[in-house]
């Protein structure tokens, strides 16, 4: 379907800005995303709120106001949108690859779902939200179980589970008591996050404290059925009624596709690719890394405003 100096897997803030900046320096580029503009911003939860203020999520030049300091996730789409008009970014979207590899050298061939591509160069600016990690327990399948929570209505008057200690599982406990559910929190720390957002930490662990939100700490959910659960605490295993299940667990990068491409891995709990600081090109020549897929399993390494200026470096090594 089309031949390019660069291919940009991934329309997300950092793949944009690779496409702004190969734009800026008359490359021809193509952005191809498996889901909608920022895919992954848009799985958000509805009502987050950024830990980052707006100029820091801001990319291309293009002024992002938003109504207070810190964005919520409504207008984080709106802005990116906005970005992507303004800068008429070539972005084809809902369209995956499948395949994506060295066919001679100097040229990658790329297969999605709707076509074939060649490219002198590769960056991957993937996301890891659309890979939850799985409890792998029996029951997972059934339809109470959610691995990605987007707003708390549906769970009034409800018995929730919430799986998970960091800001998503906090967030969702959080909303869904406030709205009427009966949270019990799962956690397999001995607490809750450090890294949860300092302005609701305190209040999670009062909710707990007073017992508005129950949690099981040191424990696991080991079965989940249509009407309970089992879970494993250090007390014994305990059956809980239960009408939904929120596994709030994480989320991982396309390690099977980075795989395929040839890129290799520092042997380390977080499996980080290898890939060079300076120019983020990986073991691969001519393919590189924007984002958070840096960081590997630690997807809490990189964000918007600390990897906005790995576009600037790719496209200088290759360009230059």
């Amino acid at each position: 379907m089309g031949s390019y100096d660069l291919i940009i897997i991934g329309a997300g803030p950092i793949g944009m800005a690779c496409g702004i900046e190969a734009k800026k320096a008359k490359i021809d580029y193509v952005i191809i995303e498996k889901g909608c503009l920022v895919n992954s911003l848009y799985h958000y939860p509805m009502n987050m709120t950024f830990f980052s203020t707006s100029e820091r999520l801001e990319i291309g030049d293009v002024p992002f106001v938003s109504s207070s300091p810190k964005p919520t996730r409504t207008e984080a789409l709106e802005y990116y949108r906005r970005v992507c008009t303004s800068w008429n970014l070539n972005v084809k979207l809902y369209e995956e690859v499948k395949q994506a590899k060295l066919s001679t050298v100097g040229s990658f061939s790329i297969v999605t779902t709707k076509g074939k591509y060649s490219a002198r160069a590769i960056v991957l600016a993937l996301g890891f939200y659309d890979l939850p990690y799985l409890l792998n327990v029996p029951g997972e399948a059934l339809p109470k179980v959610r691995h990605y929570y987007d707003e708390p209505h549906p769970y009034f008057k409800q018995k929730v589970a919430v799986v998970g200690a960091a800001n998503s599982a906090v967030d969702a406990a959080l909303e869904t008591w406030r709205k009427g559910a009966e949270v019990t929190m799962v956690i397999r720390e001995t607490g809750i996050s450090d890294s949860v957002k300092y302005w609701v930490k305190p209040d999670i662990e009062n909710r707990i404290k007073e017992g508005a939100i129950k949690a099981y700490f040191n424990s696991s959910i080991m079965r989940i059925g249509e009407t309970e659960i089992e879970v494993k605490t250090p007390e014994g295993t305990k059956k809980i009624e239960n009408d939904f299940v929120l596994a709030m667990t994480g989320y991982q990068p396309p390690f099977d596709l980075m795989k395929s491409m040839g890129i290799q891995f520092n042997n380390d709990e977080f499996h980080t690719p290898i890939y060079n600081q300076k120019t983020m090109e990986t073991s691969v020549s001519g393919l590189y890394l924007a984002g958070v897929v840096c960081g590997g399993l630690k997807t809490n390494k990189w964000f918007i405003e600390n990897s906005r200026d790995h576009a600037k470096l790719i496209i200088r090594d290759l360009f230059s």
